[in-house]
């Protein structure tokens, strides 16, 4: 495996500490390096050697806490970098690390000064205002907004910061931007890569197969909208589906599904090498990017080409940037020709939508209004989205909405820490009832689902829209209204809506967004007339056709395997 090749800076890493093993800083170095390639039991023993040396020596406390992040440990991560922070209270690069255990810990606000320090420290180093800019997005501080986000997008276009592309999304910067950003993300992951040896497929190989990545296989978003397409793709005798999943089980009825569906293997927990390694073994066709650069991938394993064809889908809507990845899967609507320049893979256009849905969900009867928190009339808004999408514009929008429909609230989903106080204290500011913001909890999926029985409509975010949670208020019976943007995460709700033939939910601006959501409010007639248009375009449109959605998807993959076995280079689908 190249990943074991004896030149490689881990083996000489290794070879360093047997010649020399008193050597600290070796023992420190090779435990870094066993943590970048994904193995975190041979960095823990190597961080042990070094602990052993010298004990609470910050450098190696804070590999200690990484080891533990990464196997999920998060108390205990967060117990050895706060001692590693202690010993070097101005290491910029623990306080980091150390913010990243306390986000994973649920310690919300301290993570917030984590990042805040680390940025004090390091003020022009855009990798950490970029952990600062999310994690305020997060928590609904809002505090210097503007300026982080400047700071990050000039770095991006200067090309002087390999930030995060996932939480640069939320930032409301063209598709240049991100494709900029993808790109210096890609260039940094390939320089610590080295792709594993060709490999040839047999000519004769009679399925074509085809391999799903993912840390989402379970009771999770990319789990809930794959596992009946998967079911409707077992009906194709000549496809072969293998899903490799980066998730331990969670007992999950969906794992159990989408084990039933597909072959699965548990690859959870390993190194970057060997999860590379069991794709090869599997001698998958065209392995298929589910979580792209959102947290808790592995781009380090797609680096290593593990597959001849490997394409970005579903979890991440934007391009990748990266010279592993050949094709996107999409939708005209989601990524229209006009995005296509800003693109680095090939785009395969799916002839309905991008994105599929389990349409096994039972949506079932909710509590009382009362027991939601929910006054006993009134319109009642709905947005279900992740408090990282809730940016001043987005809110001041739905202030203007609440505003002007008397007796109507906001319901949103809780976020963390003192986020919820947070939009109290800004929906107070422009003058409306903090009483009007009603907050849920998050909730096990059916329980969730079931909510949208008391929602009139769904108020969308810009400039990163609902996805998953759109289609669960679609397939719920809660239209959704929102103004589609310019790039594909500012597009998805709008191509569901679109996909159901509900366009005139989809909206050119914010004036006319406000227009229509305080008209719909006001009108108990017309949203009536809405939510039975919805039931009727749910039972007969495409969006929820799983057969048909997989017979779409199976037609885009065998064309992409047939240039490939011509020696063709990707191209265009359609």
């Amino acid at each position: 495996m190249a990943a074991d090749d004896p030149r490689s800076g881990r083996a000489q890493l290794r070879q360093r500490v047997q010649r020399a093993p008193q050597d600290f800083i070796a023992w420190v170095m090779l435990a870094e390096a066993e943590l970048d390639h994904g193995d975190a039991e041979a960095g823990l023993r190597a961080v042990a050697r070094a602990l052993a040396l010298r004990p609470g020596h910050p450098e190696a406390l804070a590999r200690l806490g990484r080891g533990h992040w990464m196997q999920g440990r998060h108390a205990q991560a967060v117990e050895a970098l706060q001692q590693a922070a202690a010993h070097a209270p101005q290491h910029p690069g623990i306080a980091l690390w150390l913010g990243h255990a306390l986000e994973d810990a649920g310690e919300a606000e301290a993570a917030a000064q984590a990042y805040e320090h680390a940025c004090r420290l390091v003020p022009g180093e855009p990798l950490f205002a970029a952990h600062l800019l999310n994690w305020r997005r997060k928590l609904c501080d809002w505090r210097g907004l503007d300026a982080l986000s400047a700071q990050v997008r000039r770095a991006v276009r200067e090309g002087q910061g390999a930030v995060e592309p996932f939480a640069f999304l939320s930032e409301d910067a063209p598709a240049v931007e991100q494709l900029a950003c993808a790109r210096l993300r890609a260039a940094d992951i390939a320089r610590g890569v080295a792709p594993l040896p060709a490999a040839i497929r047999p000519s004769d190989a009679s399925r074509l197969r085809l391999g799903f990545l993912s840390n989402g296989f379970g009771a999770h978003p990319t789990g809930l909208l794959t596992v009946a397409f998967l079911e409707s793709l077992r009906e194709h005798a000549d496809i072969e589906t293998h899903l490799f999943a980066l998730n331990h089980d969670d007992g999950s009825p969906i794992r159990q599904r989408l084990g039933a569906a597909s072959t699965l293997h548990d690859v959870s927990g390993q190194p970057h090498g060997r999860i590379a390694q069991c794709i090869r073994d599997q001698r998958i066709d065209i392995l298929y990017d589910l979580r792209g650069w959102g947290g808790g991938g592995a781009p380090e394993v797609l680096a290593m080409r593990p597959a001849p064809l490997q394409v970005n889908w579903l979890a991440y809507p934007g391009t990748s940037g990266a010279p592993w990845i050949d094709y996107v899967l999409a939708d005209r609507f989601a990524l229209p020709p006009s995005l296509v320049p800003h693109y680095s893979e090939q785009v395969a256009w799916l002839p309905g939508a991008f994105q599929p849905s389990d349409t096994g969900r039972v949506v079932g009867t909710p509590p009382s209004r009362a027991e939601c928190g929910l006054p006993d009339t009134g319109m009642v808004y709905v947005c279900f989205n992740n408090s990282y999408k809730l940016n001043p514009a987005s809110f001041a929008r739905m202030m203007d909405v609440l505003e002007q429909v008397d007796g109507s609230v906001l319901w949103l989903l809780s976020g963390p820490g003192r986020a919820d106080e947070r939009l109290r204290a800004a929906a107070q500011a422009r003058g409306v009832d903090p009483a009007r913001l009603v907050f849920m909890r998050k909730l096990p999926h059916a329980d969730y689902l079931a909510r949208y029985r008391h929602a009139d409509l769904f108020l969308d975010t810009n400039p990163y829209n609902a996805h998953t949670t759109a289609s669960d208020a679609l397939w719920a019976g809660c239209p959704v209204l929102t103004r589609p943007g310019d790039t594909f995460a500012a597009r998805v709700a709008g191509s569901l809506n679109h996909h159901l033939a509900m366009d005139e939910l989809n909206v050119a601006s914010d004036d006319e967004y406000v227009r229509v959501a305080v008209r719909l409010g006001r009108d108990a007639d017309e949203r009536a007339a809405w939510r039975m248009r919805l039931e009727g375009a749910r039972r007969s449109a495409t969006l929820f056709d799983m057969p048909r959605f997989a017979s779409g998807f199976a037609a885009i993959a065998r064309r992409m395997a047939a240039r490939r076995a011509q020696d063709l280079p990707p191209a265009a689908l359609d």
